[in-house]
This record gives C-alpha cells, sequence and structure tokens, in this order.
C-alpha cells in the first residue's frame, strides 16, 4: 500500500524543473539578499510590517513601508523598473504577499523574501533596532 507521499505521483521531470524554476521568479531568500546587500543591493527592501514591529527589529537596509501604504505616489519616488523584495514576520504572515500584490497591481517589479524575520534570525543574520527612515 503506497504512502501519503507518494499515493499521488510526483510530476514528470520537465514539469518539476518548470515548476521550481517559476518559484525563484516570485521569491529569494535570505541568504541571497544578506549577500545582496553586503555588495551593493540592486533593489529595495521593503519592511511590510509596522512601524512599531519595525523599530523593535528590522533588517539593516530596509526600508519601513507597511503594506497599506503602499500607493503609486509614494512608489513613485523610485524608478519605474526599480526590483522591490518584500518581507514580514515569517512564513506564519502573509504581510509580504499582501504587500508584493499592492506592488504588483501598481505595474512595478517585486519578489518576497521567503521566511521573513525569522527566517533571517533563523539564518543567524543580525537585525538593526531603530526607528523608520521617513520616505516620501
Amino acid at each position: 500500500m503506497p504512502s501519503a507521499v507518494t499515493q499521488i505521483p510526483a510530476a514528470s521531470p520537465a514539469e518539476a524543473e518548470a515548476h521550481f524554476a517559476a518559484e525563484f521568479t516570485f521569491e529569494t531568500d535570505c541568504w541571497d539578499v544578506h549577500d545582496a546587500l553586503a555588495k551593493g543591493a540592486d533593489f529595495v527592501l521593503l519592511d511590510v510590517r509596522s512601524p512599531a514591529l519595525f523599530e523593535r527589529g528590522h533588517v539593516p537596509g530596509a526600508i519601513n513601508l507597511p503594506h497599506g501604504k503602499i500607493i503609486a505616489s509614494r512608489m513613485a519616488q523610485w524608478p519605474a523598473r526599480t526590483l522591490f523584495v518584500t518581507y514580514c514576520a515569517g512564513p506564519h504572515c502573509n504581510g509580504a504577499a499582501r504587500g508584493a500584490l499592492r506592488l504588483a497591481r501598481l505595474g512595478l517589479p517585486v519578489k518576497i523574501m521567503a521566511g521573513g524575520i525569522t527566517g533571517w534570525i533563523d539564518e543567524g543574520f543580525a537585525l538593526e533596532a531603530g526607528p523608520a527612515q521617513a520616505t516620501a
């Protein structure tokens, strides 16, 4: 009798390749964000949590922009093809997806940082405390 794992057959290798390759167009991970920030990021990192949570600890270099405040007039301060990477508290939080959806609806390129703050801490990376920097 097959297990719950094998009861439904795996996708073909070609289907699996297409699926997993597509995932990288939607998300990145904490390690790659950390490495890019250290080298001079070519994207804007948005912490979409509340200012209070941001102040308690955030990824160094991130801009605090709660997902509900992502609007066209606010985003106009960046060039049109700027890539935005959103993150929130972690896998238990959908704020990063909410922010990414708002950005996509504005026609802006976007990815999610998988794992959020939880993933960042799990990788052993330090957080920075302090108030959000003002954005236009």
